[in-house]
């Protein structure tokens, strides 16, 4: 199937849909805009549906483009059969592509392809085919000039099969997925590390499979790892053995290329084989599959949370009191109209109980506030009560208080954007603004921060930044335009 055909069958749309939906992506319309103005050509999916289209229509064409030149480099090489450009084209993920192409690879020189040059393939042939007992024997017609003894034949021998075991893409496809269904990752202290990696003491001797290992706990166990602080292991679950030393993976190798239980020589080829080059590279590839899968989950987490908190219920025109709660440095007090602006600032402080008071009750009669927004970081507890006091004191007044989050507030009292809005205006007063505001209409005050600043999910400094990025502006994308639609 072309990608046209797959597209269509992964979103149950028709060909016809995604052609459209294709080509204003190409013309360089955002998924918003197609979502909401271009329903007739797109039958009517939406925003979810779009964004997967375009996600799978990238990965989909990047495939494309790399089987042509995974085709082209092996047809250079003379190398290119029917039957393996009939599975390079078949393939439908880069995984299986690149496991397809290893064998073709450009690298550099092995003692493998040294051992071939010398003549030793068919050597390699003989005693994989063969298997007979004698292996010196066999080696002994292979010496000459440039292979001095059967030892050495037999080491260039063993690199080939070696290579030849490694490189065979289906069982490296089954490999994977055995070690991945069936691995557990096991997470220790490293020695001397107990106090100084004390956040990550829940993992200090930890054991989780790693196909089910939820992503906050993969994400934390890897922190430790890169901080130097945890070592990680994988094992073998039925039996508790490291994956290199589990004899079912050597069984498998054996057991694809017919090698016979009883060949020793071929048996420690397998066995070096497993441990030595096909463990260590899946190894790598099971730990970066598990740290692929839970930055997606954390991502989605990041973005599903973000949504929650942009189309939070607008508390709509009110005037409104911010109070950007503090101790050391005081309450940051900002009164703001019904349409958003400006009208004073004042800093409280707590310990300053009865002052405070009525410095607020002040600015609430002079102002007619109606709304009293306070932040949710420190000394909110407090600023909370006090508000409370104060709401109870003026019954006349009609006053609400709602605790908010202030999640980018200070990223923003010190951006580009809010000096230009308040040239004139205390930093520290800024965010006071943005927290009356929020409260106000939650969506438009966030849209002026970086939604990374927001600060919505876990881990968000240990996960794929571009990924995120890219999620979270989806997100405030898809927020702006189903209020707009609304």
């Amino acid at each position: 199937m072309n990608i046209i055909q797959i597209l269509a069958q992964e979103l149950s749309a028709t060909a016809a849909q995604i052609t459209a939906t294709a080509a204003m992506l190409d013309e360089g319309a955002t998924v918003p805009f197609i979502a909401r103005y271009r329903k007739e050509a797109t039958g009517g999916l939406d925003d979810t549906q779009l964004r997967t289209l375009a996600e799978r229509l990238q990965y989909l064409r990047e495939l494309e483009a790399r089987k042509e030149t995974v085709l082209k480099s092996i047809e250079e090489q003379g190398k290119l059969s029917d039957g393996l450009r009939g599975q390079i084209e078949a393939c439908d993920n880069k995984t299986a592509l690149e496991d397809l192409y290893l064998p073709y690879k450009p690298k550099r020189r092995t003692k493998a392809q040294t051992a071939r040059g010398q003549g030793l393939q068919p050597l390699a042939d003989l005693l994989l085919n063969e298997q007979p007992q004698d292996v010196e024997a066999a080696a002994a017609p292979f010496v000459k000039d440039d292979i001095a003894d059967t030892k050495a034949a037999l080491d260039g021998t063993r690199a080939i099969l070696m290579e030849q075991f490694a490189e065979d893409a289906e069982l490296i496809g089954r490999l994977r997925e055995k070690l991945w269904n069936e691995a557990e990752i096991h997470a220790q202290v490293m020695d001397g590390k107990e106090s100084e990696g004390e956040k990550f003491k829940d993992y200090f001797d930890h054991r989780e499979a790693v196909r089910t290992m939820p992503s906050h706990r993969a994400l934390a166990v890897l922190r430790g790892r890169n901080e130097g602080v945890l070592s990680i292991a994988l094992k073998y679950q039925p039996d508790d053995t490291p994956i290199t030393q589990a004899s079912e993976y050597e069984t498998l190798i054996a057991q694809h290329f017919h090698v016979s239980d009883g060949h020793k020589w071929l048996r420690d080829t397998v066995r070096l084989t497993w441990r030595a080059k096909i463990f260590l590279s899946l190894e790598l590839e099971a730990l970066g599959r598990l740290k692929e899968n839970a930055d997606t989950d954390a991502i989605t987490v990041f973005a599903r949370n973000l949504k929650d908190l942009l189309l939070a219920a607008p508390a709509g025109r009110l005037t409104t009191l911010g109070l950007d709660p503090g101790y050391r440095n005081g309450v940051k007090c900002a009164v703001v109209s019904d349409t958003g602006k400006l009208l004073d600032t004042v800093i409280v402080y707590l310990h300053q109980e009865n002052n405070m008071l009525a410095t607020l009750a002040g600015l609430i009669k002079k102002h007619g506030v109606k709304l009293i927004a306070i932040g949710n970081g420190t000394a909110s507890r407090e600023t909370d009560k006090l508000a409370g006091d104060l709401v109870k004191a003026m019954p006349e007044m009609g006053l609400h208080k709602i605790v908010v989050s202030e999640a980018g507030a200070s990223i923003y009292s010190a951006s580009e954007l809010a000096a230009k809005e308040f040239p004139e205006l205390d930093v520290s007063l800024r965010g006071a603004v943005s927290i009356a505001r929020r409260l106000q209409d939650p969506l438009a005050e966030l849209v002026k921060i970086d939604p990374k600043s927001i600060g919505v999910g876990q881990y968000q400094h240990d996960v794929n930044q571009s990924q995120l990025a890219k999620s979270l502006d989806a997100v405030v994308e898809d927020c702006v335009n189903a209020v707009g639609w609304m």
